[in-house]
């Protein structure tokens, strides 16, 4: 494939690159050269001309529950913090069905790729009815997401002290079995895999310490990464004080939840010692802006987390916390939001971008994907730079996708592959899957 004509193409490789008249040469997946267009092969079995387009790497969503989607916007949560809006939440999700999660992923990453993201997690953590992580890892591979599924999990319920439900809890055996059937089933540990498995508790107040050190065990015999609710707001930090005796970055240094395996969704509380402990061992931080808005979480400190070193990826978080997973706006609210709560330098454009992209691989703990350079998976988004929202913005079209009103992509490669072609998915056709994913969401209403 050659791509060629692109008004900018932006690199984010080591030189942070962006290239007028840019173009890329693909052979199968993956990237084998990058410069200009006149410096480019000018043969390929696919020629896409990105004349008028921003070209640049595939988004990455670190954080997301995607079944959610089937529960935005519901009354009864609209108006709570954390737990107050899981207290409400948890009695409908109780009665989720496999066919509710293979249609909520298919929805969930339609959205997601439509806003230019290419590769995305998803923390499933509740499995009632038999629903399992399969269905949604059959979904990705339909739709055509690089995924990283994570298998979530929550053994401790109310008569236990713990926040869910007792009738949405698992034991703890079974859990650490299931999430062994998934790794050894799907897992691929290659470069370029489109399909990795993730352990992943949902959180300290909804998991057993044993589970905690249990699952990392686990990870580590695979090789696989960790993934875990940190830190999220301040009745948060109360509950793991009280239950535990530490705070929350405390508890995961003590149970072995640190490390470059290891990523934590929000950390909007994490302390000064927390962000030095995260940096030092690598550790990194799924940030969620709109949800942590959304739930009034808090701002978390991102400016001071960069400068100490902490990977910082992007993540939508579940989409009856978001009630939405637009890649471009959450980006955009990720720069705003730092600008609020730490003056006007708190974050760039082009930081923003770069949390997106490299700040994702690098939390997901890889090295082939967030950047257009050789030898990198062949994931790119294309934004038409005709539309009126980029209107007299000529001066900088790379900061303008980030600071003007979130933008949808005209083109999407994944692996290679085109997912998104002239604004329109490639692999699925939209209008039934929301059909079938509003009956479905109307149905869960009634349960």
């Amino acid at each position: 494939m050659l791509v060629k004509h692109a008004t900018v193409l932006v690199t984010m490789d080591e030189a942070r690159r962006e290239i007028r008249d840019g173009g890329l040469y693909l052979e199968d997946n993956r990237i084998v050269a990058v410069g200009s267009t006149d410096s480019l092969p000018t043969e390929a079995d696919e020629i896409l001309d990105m004349s008028g387009q921003l070209v640049v790497p595939g988004l990455i969503n670190t954080h997301h529950h995607m079944y959610q989607s089937l529960t935005r916007a519901v009354p009864a949560a609209q108006n709570a913090e954390l737990f107050g809006w899981l207290s409400n939440l948890y009695p409908m999700w109780a009665h989720l069905t496999p066919e509710m999660i293979e249609v909520s992923t298919l929805t969930a990453m339609a959205e997601l790729m439509l806003s230019g993201c290419t590769t995305s997690s998803d923390h499933l953590y509740i499995y009632p009815n038999g629903c399992k992580l399969d269905h949604s890892i059959e979904a990705a591979a339909r739709i055509g997401m690089r995924f990283h599924a994570s298998r979530g999990s929550m053994s401790v319920g109310q008569k236990q002290g713990g926040l869910p439900p007792d009738s949405v809890v698992e034991p703890e055996d079974f859990i650490l079995a299931d999430t062994q059937r998934l790794i050894e089933t799907y897992h691929d540990d290659g470069v370029y895999a489109m399909l990795r498995v993730v352990v992943a508790p949902c959180s300290p107040f909804s998991v057993s310490r044993d589970l905690m050190r249990e699952s990392a065990r686990l990870a580590r015999h695979y090789g696989v990464s960790l993934h875990t609710h940190l830190a999220e707001n301040s009745s948060d930090i109360a509950y793991s004080r009280e239950k535990f005796g530490m705070t929350p970055a405390e508890y995961a240094e003590d149970l072995g939840w640190v490390g470059r395996d290891v990523w934590h969704a929000h950390c909007v509380q994490l302390d000064a010692a927390g962000i030095a402990m995260f940096a030092r061992t690598g550790t990194g931080v799924a940030h969620c802006p709109c949800s942590n808005m959304r739930l009034a979480s808090g701002i978390a400190p991102i400016r001071a987390m960069r400068d100490a070193g902490v990977p910082v990826g992007l993540g939508v978080d579940g989409s009856a916390s978001n009630d939405g997973a637009q890649m471009v706006a959450e980006m955009r609210q990720a720069l705003l939001l730092q600008r609020v709560g730490f003056g006007p330098a708190a974050m760039t454009a082009r930081e923003a971008l770069e949390i997106a992209t490299l700040g994702g691989a690098r939390v997901l703990n890889r090295t082939d994907i967030g950047a257009l350079a050789p030898g990198m998976a062949a994931d790119f988004v294309a934004f038409d730079l005709s539309q009126p929202l980029f209107a007299g913005a000529h001066h900088d079209e790379v900061a303008a996708l980030v600071f003007c009103a979130p933008s949808q992509v005209t083109t999407s490669v994944i692996d290679g592959r085109v997912v998104v072609r002239e604004g329109q998915l490639a692999r699925l056709e939209l209008g039934p899957v929301i059909e079938r994913h509003n009956r479905l969401a109307r149905q869960l209403a009634l349960s």
